[in-house]
């Protein structure tokens, strides 16, 4: 790369974050934590106590031989569940915005928030469990490793941000790609799931529409959010404004959670 190209390639960002933005930013959290409140309670309140079972089979002799019955680990509550990620979103944005405002707030001005990617790496995690058990994926192997994998790419999102502060001279991607592959692993196997179940069902059976919806839409709401922090990383546009950036967090944290509360509810937690 020659030094004309390097240039190019510089980026040394200011978060701008003076005092009337932090106040603004943090309403901004007081609010959004206060909606995910009201719906985790509601849903909390109003559930029914389904509950989808975590199974698991074991192999009875040596490598080659039949798998046993399948056994039941325990049973979810999917009600609690729910507003479980709700909850946990509204803990982190009221505290933010609330006894631990000034410590966020010196992180955005540093170009990071660790708060975000701690709530992630629970909230989310049990969001992509959940719609896996929706989609009939329910053994605990399973479900191991896709929580394993979704919290790889948590981390490697925090790990971005960590790697490229704003004052940087040009930005490091090797994080994003790894969260990139991380993230992909969990909705392969879903799909897989999805595609087994539709190949296997008989007439009138078979994956019910609602979790076709549930797997779209938070498949493309899941990976806006890489979307997002690539257009952070950028440089260019609106969102290099790394303040931008969080504000279009708290959006997609807020409708994210929403659609798959509200879409797991409408289906299958009224009585």
């Amino acid at each position: 790369m020659t030094a004309t190209d390097a240039a190019a390639h510089r980026v040394n960002q200011v978060v701008d974050l003076d005092d009337e933005r932090a106040g603004k930013l943090r309403r901004a959290n007081l609010l959004i934590g206060l909606l995910h409140l009201a719906q985790g309670v509601v849903l909390l309140v109003l559930s029914t106590d389904f509950a989808i079972a975590i199974t698991a089979s074991y192999a009875e002799g040596p490598p080659g031989t039949a798998i046993g019955d399948v056994r039941t680990v325990f049973e979810l509550l999917v009600g609690p569940a729910v507003a479980a990620f709700l909850l946990l979103a509204a803990a982190d944005h009221l505290l933010v915005g609330g006894p631990l405002n000034g410590r966020y707030t010196k992180a955005i001005r540093r170009g990071s928030n660790p708060f975000r990617w701690l709530e992630y790496s629970v909230s989310a995690t049990l969001m992509i469990g959940l719609i896996a058990l929706l989609t009939g994926l329910t053994t605990m192997t399973a479900l191991i490793a896709i929580v394993g994998a979704n919290v790889a790419m948590i981390a490697a999102g925090h790990l971005m941000e960590k790697n490229n502060p704003p004052e940087r001279e040009h930005t490091r991607w090797g994080a994003f790609r790894l969260g990139c592959l991380a993230g992909i692993f969990p909705w392969l196997a879903i799909a897989f799931q999805l595609a087994g179940s539709e190949a296997t069902a008989t007439d009138g059976e078979g994956v019910p529409t609602f979790v076709y919806g549930i797997f779209v839409s938070l498949f493309v709401l899941f990976f806006s959010f890489g979307v997002m922090q690539f257009l952070q990383f950028r440089g260019k546009g609106k969102f290099k404004d790394y303040v931008r950036g969080e504000y279009g967090y708290l959006v997609l944290s807020l409708v994210a959670k929403s659609v798959l509360a509200w879409q797991v509810f409408a289906n299958v937690l009224i009585g």
